[in-house]
């Protein structure tokens, strides 16, 4: 689904999980380069905060059927509810996404808010309206610090459009460009934060359906946002498989999706988050012998021996977490976030020591 790749300044991590700086260390051995959190180098941000050149075009998941590639045949208003639309930053499959401030806001402010509304031809296509209606239904129904906020919606009738805040940073996707492997501290300080996202819409009643780097957004300090809540689903919810096809992206959909007999439950969500580790962790997506990790198949479980022999300096603990998160048996996974949290934060405590210094 085709998400706001937000750049907002985002709180950082809380006291009692903040290690300090995480780096993301070069492959070259322990003390290799590393790009640190907070630091002015390193990957420029795909979403561009109130001070920066925005830059955030984001690409949709190819299971929407994507649009001519013309220009939008409307100029976008100026004003939406009760928001000024300052400047298109961004364009989808499906939406639009422009920096925008409260319309009682001085002109002199910079604008400190996105508003992603539907695109002029996409209106009436019943897809994108139950993806912006579930983002919306989603994200309002939760406040969590890892989890993007939707502070205001209209999705009933046109125009269709969310509010969220404008986050500073980038996502995990465009940070780990190039297939160099994240150091492992920095690694479960990642997924430990997504987890925690994840948990949150467990509680309250969601899961998440499209967890994979382009929906993972880094502050500068490296407090960790889950973004887009399009696919989100309620736990529980009755589906058909003909109606899978919607939800998610194809290299990091858990077996159960394809699957007749099973229903993609919060244990989904676990797997595809085993998959982001797996890539963070090695540099490159898991695979079957013969398959290109590319191929847009969910993936098979992986023996943990795989990732191990890319990354021979990864405790065994770590490498059996992965190896149960990618299980193809949802029982075989962790069974909730919350369990999922606890076992990332033993292990984070654990490499501590091995934490990158700026």
């Amino acid at each position: 689904m085709t998400q706001t790749r937000r750049k907002s300044r985002g709180s950082a991590d809380s006291a009692r999980h903040a290690p300090g700086a995480a780096a993301f260390r070069r492959p070259d051995g322990p003390r290799g380069a590393s790009f640190q959190f907070g630091s002015t180098s390193g990957p420029s941000s795909q979403l561009a905060g109130p001070h920066q050149e925005p830059s955030c075009s984001h690409s949709a998941p190819s299971i929407l059927p994507e649009p001519p590639s013309l220009p939008s045949p409307e100029p976008y208003p100026r004003y939406v509810g009760n928001w000024e639309l300052c400047e298109q930053v961004a364009e989808g499959s499906w939406a639009q996404v422009f920096l925008a401030r409260p319309v009682d806001t001085p002109s002199d402010r910079p604008p400190a808010y996105a508003v992603k509304m539907m695109r002029p031809d996409r209106r009436d296509h019943p897809q994108a309206v139950a993806l912006i209606v579930r983002e919306a239904l989603a994200g309002r129904s939760l406040s969590h610090p890892h989890v993007i906020a939707v502070l205001d919606s209209h999705v009933g009738q046109e125009p269709r459009f969310l509010v969220m805040p404008w986050l500073n940073g980038t996502t995990l996707e465009d940070l780990s460009k190039g297939g160099a492997p994240v150091d492992l501290p920095a690694a479960l300080w990642i997924a430990r934060q997504v987890a925690e996202g994840l948990n949150a819409l467990h509680t309250a009643g969601w899961t998440h359906g499209d967890v994979k780097p382009s929906n993972i957004h880094l502050s500068p300090e490296g407090h960790v946002t889950l973004l887009d809540l399009g696919f989100a689903r309620k736990c529980g919810e009755n589906d058909s498989i003909a109606d899978r096809w919607l939800m998610g992206t194809f290299r990091y959909l858990a077996p159960e999706y394809l699957a007749t007999t099973l229903r993609p439950d919060i244990r989904s969500d676990i797997y595809s988050l085993g998959v982001v580790m797996y890539e963070l962790l090695s540099g490159q997506l898991p695979s079957q012998d013969g398959m290109d990790s590319d191929s847009a198949l969910p993936r098979r479980q992986v023996p943990a021996f795989d990732l191990r022999s890319l990354v021979p300096q990864l405790p065994v603990a770590v490498v059996h977490l992965v190896q149960r998160m990618l299980a193809q048996d949802p029982l075989r996974r962790p069974q909730t976030p919350g369990e999922l949290v606890e076992q990332l934060a033993r292990l984070e405590i654990s490499t501590f020591s091995e934490r990158a210094v700026a």
